[in-house]
């Protein structure tokens, strides 16, 4: 009797169909076909164990198990559930007429339990574009997969649960995993802007960074709150919207780190790998089909921060580039090729030297060789990349006594910025409406020519700020965009209401000489060639 039970093979973030195909003739022996890597392999003393705890031993026949298609590597656990349900409806030993509508992964524990696997989203999603009645997960893994809030997502805690499913015997509408439709609002790990003690100059880069989606490097002495400037980063950022937020979430699902816990949520994701991490798990690899995600992809539509980014191998700066450029990544292997969205902000913080205090007082100790040599790491193509370069000074302990006296926090909140970021970023999206961009940091020489002209006044300010900073030409565009920025948030922040004609009114307003100025204030690290 053959047997065809659907499951699923995750290819980038989407899913791919499998179908483990069953089948018991006269004879003895048991054949696993399909390419099939060791996981897969080993799932058959995994099923048969699990199997006889439930009362259903293997029978004395023949029994060819394949995976198709047969020119794609399968690996992982998730095969253990769909190979076992095949071999007990294709012995006969349980009547499940709906073992064929239904796609089915998990992996089995030898006393039937089934455990969670990776890719749940991309799983739920392929069941319902393939039109099957529904899905059959892990709990754990089915309410991750609720999210997508779309077709029947079943959560089992065992085999048996399986089978009672699949029998349509019995009504089992309490093994349903329900949308919830919850948000994640909640922001416990990012500091708020008026905690971080002084840095107004820092904080207003930021401010116009997220703005425009630009990238950033911080320069300042250690203590000097650049960590917590990244970390702070995230919280004035537009929250992610639902397609944003389904694309992220079905990342983290395949890298099985498991989707937005609480529900798809609205906080954009923050990355912060060591410095001496591997390309490999930065860009993402692995060997064979098996090609995980890596950091730059998990800080997709959010924040990729290096700290000690003059210390960042140069194998792992130059993979960089390709991804910042393309907003994607895409890793090749002899007989696979997987595409990865990499769309992020890159934020990168760096002492100034090596002891780290140049520019405080009198305290380096570095020669200016050194001082010379250990800036040069960050110069090159990715400083080609970073649009908005700031200086951290250190804290004065006056300014921390300040703030601990007064006993509250000073500045802006990240409530008031991220309100002010929102409207630049709603102004731009109306201005690139058609353009297949979306924020100023995107826009190539044909949309600054179109969307940033200069007057003759604007022109000249840059001219002549160009060539008393020896600013090289690299920094021309870049100056162009950021300067576009500050003009959008000058319009945002005195918008009197949001609606779409005064937004369009704000998207066409000019860059001034004011907005040149500040823009190239932010590209001190500029060197000519």
């Amino acid at each position: 009797m053959l047997i065809q039970i659907h499951a699923a093979k995750c290819s980038g973030i989407d899913a791919g169909p499998v179908t483990v195909e069953v089948s018991m003739e006269r004879g003895i022996g048991l054949h696993l076909v399909g390419l099939a890597d060791a996981a897969v392999k080993e799932s058959i003393l995994r099923t048969v164990t699990a199997l006889n705890s439930i009362g259903c031993p293997l029978p004395g026949k023949r029994i060819v198990i394949n995976l198709a298609p047969a020119d794609i590597h399968k690996s992982g656990s998730g095969y253990d559930l769909p190979i076992a349900v095949g071999i007990a409806a294709s012995s006969g030993q349980r009547a499940l007429p709906l073992a064929e509508r239904y796609l089915m992964m998990g992996e089995l524990g030898l006393d039937g339990s089934v455990r969670a696997v990776p890719g749940a989203l991309p799983f739920a999603e392929l069941a319902v574009k393939t039109g099957l009645d529904g899905i059959i997960l892990p709990r754990d893994c089915a309410a991750e997969a609720a999210e997508l809030g779309q077709g029947r997502i079943y959560g089992v805690d065992t085999l048996e649960d399986v089978l009672r499913i699949l029998s349509g015997e019995e009504d089992c509408g309490g093994l349903l995993a329900s949308y919830s439709g919850r948000q994640c609002e909640s922001k416990p790990d990012i500091p708020d802007f008026s905690e971080i003690v002084g840095q107004d100059i820092a904080k207003r880069g930021l401010e116009i960074a997220a703005a425009g989606a630009h990238n950033v490097a911080m320069i300042g002495p250690p203590g000097s709150g650049k960590s917590s400037l990244a970390k702070a980063l995230v919280g004035i950022l537009p929250p992610m919207c639902r397609e944003e937020s389904l694309q992220t979430a079905k990342i983290f699902s395949i890298a099985g780190k498991g989707s937005l816990r609480c529900g798809l949520g609205s906080v954009r994701p923050f990355r912060a790998p060591h410095y001496s991490a591997s390309p490999a798990a930065i860009i993402g690899g692995g060997g064979g089909d098996n090609i995980a995600p890596g950091e730059i992809s998990l800080a997709h539509n959010g924040v990729l921060f290096f700290d000690e980014a003059a210390q960042m191998p140069r194998a792992v700066a130059e993979a960089l580039r390709g991804p910042l450029e393309d907003r994607k990544v895409v890793i090749s292997r002899l007989r696979s090729k997987v595409e990865y969205p990499s769309s992020f902000m890159l934020v990168l913080a760096s002492n100034p030297c090596p002891c780290g205090y140049w520019g405080d007082g009198d305290r380096c100790t570095c020669s200016v060789a050194r001082r010379l040599n250990y800036l040069s790491r960050l110069s090159g193509p990715i400083m080609d990349r970073i649009d908005v370069q700031l200086a951290v000074p250190g804290v004065s302990a006056a300014q921390l006594h300040r703030m601990k006296q007064g006993g509250h926090p000073s500045g802006e909140s990240s409530a008031d910025i991220a309100a002010r970021v929102a409207t630049a970023r709603k102004i731009q999206f109306l201005r690139f409406e058609g353009e297949g961009i979306f924020v100023n940091a995107e826009m190539g020489n044909r949309q600054i020519s179109k969307f940033c002209r200069l007057d003759a006044a604007g022109q000249e300010t840059l001219e002549k700020l160009m060539a008393v900073r020896q600013l090289s030409m690299r920094a021309y565009f870049r100056i162009i965009k950021l300067a576009r920025t500050i003009a959008d948030l000058r319009s945002a922040a005195s918008l009197q209401d949001e609606g779409r004609a005064s937004l369009l009114e704000a998207a066409e307003s000019p860059v001034r000489p004011e907005h040149i100025a500040e823009a190239c204030s932010y590209r001190f690290l500029d060197r000519l060639p």
